[in-house]
């Protein structure tokens, strides 16, 4: 019990220590972004087939050009983050 005790002791003596790593937010903005880039594109590509009553029949182009462009500027930042080191 000794040397567990140590050892978290040990691990909170480092100013960077992070349990979950300490790039983790430019991998959730990394993934964030890319969900927002593909989910969109698909959406203008491919509308769906039946439209439920009350519902759009395709995607707002404006709308999801934007959201497009805010997703693949916060993956290109993450990527340039994560490969900066």
């Amino acid at each position: 019990m000794a040397d567990a005790a140590r050892a978290v002791l040990l691990a909170t003596d480092q100013q960077d220590f992070s349990p979950l790593g300490t790039d983790l937010l430019p991998w959730l903005v990394l993934a964030l972004g890319a969900a927002m880039v593909f989910g969109n594109v698909v959406a203008l590509v491919k509308p769906p087939d039946e439209n439920p009553a009350g519902e759009l029949r395709r995607a707002p182009l404006v709308r999801s050009l934007v959201m497009i462009a805010v997703g693949f500027v916060g993956a290109v930042w993450a990527l340039a983050s994560l490969l900066e080191g």
